[in-house]
């Protein structure tokens, strides 16, 4: 997957243009989910404005779910569970939680190449790429968002779980929204909806998968892959 977006000498083909360092932001604790919206679009319109720089914001929420512009009604199974809230980005209904790693990623693509597809490649590549330094092979499916791990059991049928999301949107050619990575999250709260609309299939964690990995072992691994394809990152502060 990572030769979609990398040269052959290795080096990342989405890096900008001016080869600059997108902010890397890591906030403690919960932060509320309508608050980080609104800090993250103000971000993402300075960034637009040519006002503030690129910034990467890693983040816990508490336990919510969220309506992308393809949700259906139908797919919130417990409506009363979480609060739901909806959102911008692409995609259909999501879980949000402690132990699980959101990524807000507000990107400035007209540096970067202005193309699509080949942004969604480098968020699929940046997931993939984290995993792997946990021996976790990350896949992606034709006609699934986000990554997929293949799980295997002596006499059961193989299936698919899902373990990271992605939903983004562009305003002005910068991104927002991103990625959700989960670590540690409790996996009966995805049994509110139908997570993206996939019944046919699962979700997982890391530490599902056996693996006991903590959450600033996960951002490291996040942070040395986003390198690989994105580029360079300096630490910043966190908008909220």
């Amino acid at each position: 997957m990572l030769d979609r977006v990398l040269n052959a000498d290795a080096s990342p083909l989405f890096a900008r243009d001016d080869a600059l360092p997108a902010g890397w932001a890591v906030s403690p604790g919960l932060v509320p989910y309508e608050a980080a919206v609104a800090a993250m679009e103000a971000r993402a319109a300075a960034i637009a404005e040519g006002k503030a720089g690129e910034l990467v914001w890693l983040l816990e929420h508490p336990p919510l779910y969220t309506a992308g512009v393809s949700a259906k009604p139908t797919d919130l199974l417990e409506p009363g569970r979480f609060p739901v809230f909806q959102s911008g980005r692409g995609g259909q209904f999501t879980y949000h939680g402690p132990g699980q790693r959101v990524a807000y990623v507000m990107l400035d693509l007209t540096r970067r190449g202005r193309d699509v597809r080949a942004f969604v490649a480098a968020l699929e590549a940046w997931l993939i790429g984290a995993l792997a330094r946990f021996n976790v092979r990350g896949e992606i499916r034709e006609g699934r968002v986000g990554v997929w791990v293949e799980r295997k059991a002596p006499g059961a049928p193989t299936r698919e779980d899902k373990i990271a999301a992605i939903g983004v949107k562009l305003r002005r050619w910068v991104s927002f929204h991103g990625i959700a990575l989960n670590v540690e999250p409790d996996l009966s709260h995805f049994s509110g909806i139908v997570p993206c609309g996939q019944t046919e299939h699962g979700v997982t964690s890391l530490v599902d998968l056996g693996l006991p990995v903590t959450m600033d072992e996960a951002d490291a691994a996040l942070k040395a892959a986003f390198r690989e394809v994105f580029g360079a990152v300096e630490d910043a502060a966190p908008p909220l």
